[in-house]
């Protein structure tokens, strides 16, 4: 018969316990493993699998009693790396949504929203077609694969147990947020400006004949030039997604460094 003491179901839970917290932390902050439409199930079953794989060549856990207060702050260490991490991904993702908040409100298209289970809230269309565009295209681009390679490598720069963060890369997530709007602006920017022209011309022609009934012709017209502009967006967008994923990927690796601890004060 098989015995297991307690010290052995000590040492299986701490190998695995507080890996398996990180990574469904990042796994519930993420923009596609944490998405509402997969299942809770799925995603216990994705960390757990994970861990399982990654437990044997994790660095040495500390010597910690899993009932204890330091167990509970090792569980709360964790939870903060994995929310941070998949915070990143999540600005990265927005950056996407946001052009298409920016495109959908020039175009004419602010009305057309619809409730978005994943964020909670209503989103636009153009910001829903983009936002899946984007995740399509970072499977096809084997995105998921590099994350989850950045999110294993982690282990290594951040072990378990680090003790403290340097306070200076918790500012730094909060300004990368910034790029939700530079480069979400950067990207919709030559629909924005196109259909600016179109309709500063339509008000000059309203000016100048005030019986040409120019509200009944522009919103179509803004629309049609949305649409074909957006096919000529559509022709740059893959070399524009792939820059984008580099820097989000960078930014990551640059944030996982930034968390390292810092040097004891003396």
């Amino acid at each position: 018969m098989v015995e297991v003491t307690f010290a052995q179901l000590q040492g299986w839970l701490v190998a695995f316990f507080w890996p398996f917290v990180r990574i469904l932390a990042f796994f519930g902050a993420s923009p596609l493993w944490g998405h509402s439409s997969v299942p809770r199930q799925v995603k216990l079953g994705l960390a757990f699998m994970i861990t399982v794989v990654i437990a044997p060549v994790l660095p040495p856990m500390p010597d910690v009693p899993m009932v204890s207060w330091a167990s509970f702050g090792l569980m709360i260490e964790q939870l903060i790396i994995g929310i941070a991490m998949g915070l990143v991904m999540r600005v990265t993702f927005a950056v996407v949504q946001a052009a298409g908040e920016f495109i959908g409100m020039q175009m004419g298209l602010a009305f057309a929203t619809f409730f978005d289970s994943g964020s909670g809230t209503n989103s636009a269309v153009l910001s829903r077609i983009f936002y899946m565009i984007t995740l399509l295209m970072f499977l096809a681009m084997n995105g998921h694969l590099m994350v989850l390679e950045t999110l294993v490598a982690s282990f290594e720069g951040l072990p378990i147990g680090v003790g403290r963060f340097d306070p200076a890369a918790f500012e730094l997530l909060v300004r990368y947020g910034g790029t939700i709007f530079v480069t979400g602006m950067s990207m919709a920017l030559p629909l924005m400006g196109s259909l600016l022209i179109i309709k500063l011309a339509l008000g000059i022609l309203n000016r100048s004949a005030p019986q040409l009934t120019i509200f009944t012709i522009g919103f179509p017209m803004t629309l049609l030039a949305g649409l074909v502009l957006m096919m000529v967006l559509m022709t740059n967008l893959a070399s524009f997604l792939e820059r984008l994923f580099s820097t989000g990927l960078a930014f990551l690796h640059q944030m996982i460094e930034s968390l390292a601890p810092l040097p004891p004060v003396t």
